[in-house]
């Protein structure tokens, strides 16, 4: 049973490729994304669980809580588990009970099986950033680029090759993002029908990405020019009438939530736990997060550094921070590019891109932590890259009359 369901993600990505990409980009993207399903297959195999390169701990935790899932449906049925029936589920139910219900039809731990769902997963985000990049502006051999580049990104690639939530975290973010910036341009009511269940499935894998998107998503809707007056009243009403109708509940769902996860990882025992290890970080900060917030900064974008020290993931980490380097290179290009075609898109980006990054600086102590948890902002920065690719190609060359030679005549 384990391998007909890697088979049907492979069918399942066969069919996603089909329809949601177009022209003569579909074959190309097909041998690609298939190579790198099979890639995030054989590394599961031969290197994770083989212990040839020794790295994981959340993944077997989700495992385990996947088949304590399937104990408890043995016992009360099939459902979908919160923390509220098993104890340190929060923010990981979605990935677990997806992992659950793998080991229930495969009659057991099918880790394989499960590798595969992920990888489908971490493929569909290429589609996605595909798609994101072409509604921005960037053209087909740019956005093909990103998805290459997407494909095989050493930190996607290892956290999508197991059962890590990383890669349903990127795929939620980017999804909603995209959203957002699709109705900028042309408004549907029915994108912010699709928005529900990303919000409802990030909020059960990493809740405070909610809230980073929370900017981004609610200018998609306010900056779309056909919005329809009436609908965004409504909106705001009912958003409104939450707060005044049920302060408590609100109260304690969204303020206290996230003022909840900020404080948590800011607190200087979290910061000291994480900085343990070869790989962690101490700042002279006198105990407060804020402070010395532009080495965090640094430390949060660019490291791991070349000259750092740590574990063979850590070494490994170093070739995705070179191809880092180059995607913000082109990134800041972008930045200037798209601010003169489209500044709504590029707010859009920003929104979600400049909180998220002083967060993470905010609770930064370890590099080989912070090089899992800016995934996502890899991913977003990334679309700037493509945009710049596609205005450097767009850009002609200057005609004779144009040089400076002659312009001074």
């Amino acid at each position: 049973m384990e391998y007909i369901v890697v088979a049907v993600t492979a069918a399942i990505l066969v069919f996603l490729v089909q329809s949601c990409l177009d022209g003569q980009v579909v074959r190309r993207a097909l041998w690609v994304l298939l190579l790198a399903f099979a890639a995030r297959l054989l590394i599961h195999a031969l290197v994770i669980r083989t212990g040839l390169l020794p790295y994981g701990g959340d993944n077997y935790a989700y495992e385990k809580r996947a088949l304590e899932i399937v104990a408890y449906w043995k016992r009360e049925g099939v459902q979908f588990v919160t923390s509220d029936q098993i104890s340190g589920l929060y923010s990981v139910a979605v990935p677990c009970n997806i992992f659950a219900l793998v080991f229930y039809l495969c009659g057991g731990p099918a880790t394989l099986a499960c590798t595969s769902v992920v990888a489908l997963i971490a493929c569909a985000l290429c589609i996605v950033m595909y798609r994101f990049a072409r509604l921005i502006g960037a053209d087909e051999r740019a956005a093909y680029r990103l998805l290459v580049l997407t494909a095989f990104m050493p930190a996607l690639l290892l956290h999508t090759s197991s059962t890590f939530k990383d890669g349903f975290n990127a795929f939620l973010v980017v999804a909603c993002l995209g959203l957002a910036a699709s109705n900028v341009q042309k408004f549907d009511i029915r994108k912010l029908l699709l928005l529900a269940p990303l919000l409802w499935a990030l909020w059960n894998v990493r809740p405070y990405m909610v809230f980073m998107c929370g900017l981004p998503l609610l200018l998609g809707f306010v900056g779309s020019k056909r919005a329809l007056p009436m609908c965004t009243l409504a909106l705001f009403t009912g958003f409104l009438s939450l707060f005044i109708l049920f302060p408590d509940a609100t109260q304690n769902v969204a303020i206290e939530t996230i003022q909840g996860q900020l404080d948590q990882g800011q607190s200087e025992v979290v910061r000291s736990e994480n900085a343990e290890g070869g790989s962690g970080v101490v700042f002279d900060d006198g105990g407060n997060p804020w402070s010395a917030i532009l080495p965090k900064l640094f430390y949060t974008l660019l490291s791991p550094f070349p000259w750092t020290g740590g574990s063979m993931v850590l070494q490994l980490g170093k070739i995705e921070t070179l191809v880092w380097y180059y995607l913000l290179f082109w990134a800041l290009r972008g930045v200037r590019d798209l601010w003169r075609h489209d500044r709504r898109l590029l707010m859009i980006i920003l929104l979600f891109v400049v909180p998220c990054t002083i967060a993470y600086a905010t609770s930064m102590s370890n590099i080989g932590l912070i090089f899992r948890q800016r995934m996502p902002i890899v991913m977003v920065v990334s679309l700037l890259s493509a945009f710049a690719w596609t205005r450097a190609r767009q850009r002609p060359a200057p005609e004779p009359s144009q040089t400076p030679e002659h312009s001074i005549l």
